[in-house]
């Protein structure tokens, strides 16, 4: 029987990326161009990044065949994220990845983002198997997720203001760091004091597994404000640990506890904060302790990629879920089927 492949295509924010997956989770490619240009403005500009897809996004493409040493007419379907993210990025996402599907006379199968990061972990845990809790965490989304099956799923915690990986980069700004700051505030962390500052935990109820991290950015704002400079260049790698530390245990606690009480053995990391160091340590000996495993992708498929958005249309390509030519892309927020 021959393989079945899978050209996927992810443009949701400032990464092109193009892969090409097998529908058993063998990554052949898996490209990424990044946009440093954005470095300069401390953040990401919408307008450049959807201009930056449209000149990177056929070249990819191109060197993604060549470089798996597949042709077109090999693959089996198209496969490209349509929400959330930046709304003119995905357009040319899904427009180039419409166009080549139509072409090719093969279905398209589109995919929430958050999806994808979650898939991301068959990729490197193909022993994975549903019912599983998901901790999805990044820029602009922080969750908790029940699968029950690969298809389905409910929401049963998430934040009620900034996310955690939001959340990283604003206090990063306040101590005068650069951008993105989750992976400054990771470094400086392992040589700081932890307990060095109480920075609050918001919604500490049992019963509660909603997340809150705005009264940690004004907490942060307020604590600085009674010091001068010095103190903050003293003391960076303490107040970034004691920063981190109020990040990450609500979300480790939360999740152990969530899985601890309706009996899952095993928690996924997803997510572009998925690549902290603190969290999957944290995570891994929080629900070991509980007889339960902790599941973490490796640090590229914590990034955001074509091979995780490959890995989530795989159930669908199986079931035949495939997307009708009218599909469009939005920036509606949180894990979804589309």
């Amino acid at each position: 029987m021959s393989k079945e492949y899978i050209l996927a295509f992810e443009s949701s924010c400032d990464d092109t990326s193009v892969a090409i997956l097998d529908t058993e989770y063998k990554v052949y490619v898996n490209l990424i161009s990044s946009q440093p240009q954005h470095l300069q403005f401390g953040g990401i500009l919408p307008e450049l990044a959807s201009r930056l897809h449209m000149k990177n996004i056929m070249y990819l493409c191109q060197a993604a065949l060549k470089e798996a040493g597949i042709d077109l007419d090999q693959i089996s379907a198209v496969a490209v994220s349509v929400n959330p993210g930046l709304i003119g990025s995905l357009i040319v996402g899904l427009s180039y990845a419409k166009g080549l599907a139509y072409s090719l006379g093969i279905p398209l199968i589109t995919v929430n983002h958050l999806l994808s990061h979650i898939f991301a972990n068959f990729i490197d845990h193909p022993q994975l198997r549903t019912p599983f809790l998901a901790l999805v965490v990044s820029g602009g989304h922080t969750e908790l997720v029940h699968f029950r099956t690969e298809t389905e799923f409910e929401i049963v915690g998430k934040t009620l203001d900034d996310a955690a990986g939001e959340t990283f980069d604003k206090c990063a700004k306040l101590l005068g760091l650069g951008f993105p700051g989750g992976p400054i505030i990771d470094k400086l962390a392992k040589n700081g004091d932890p307990t060095f500052v109480d920075f609050p935990r918001a919604l500490k109820q049992k019963d509660n597994f909603n997340f809150s991290y705005s009264g940690l950015k004004t907490s942060v704002l307020t604590h600085l404000s009674q010091y001068d400079q010095g103190y903050i260049e003293q003391n960076r790698e303490n107040l970034a640990a004691s920063i981190q530390a109020a990040i990450i245990e609500p979300l480790v606690k939360k999740s152990v506890r969530w899985a601890k009480a309706n009996s899952i053995k095993s928690i996924v990391l997803a997510g572009g904060v998925a690549a902290n160091s603190e969290l999957a340590e944290m995570m891994q000996q929080e629900a070991g302790k509980h007889g339960i495993r902790a599941y973490i992708p490796s640090l590229k498929l914590c990034m955001d990629n074509a091979a995780m958005v490959a890995a989530a249309a795989i159930p669908k390509y199986r079931k035949k879920l495939f997307s009708d030519w009218s599909v469009n892309a939005s920036s509606l927020k949180g894990t979804k089927e589309i």
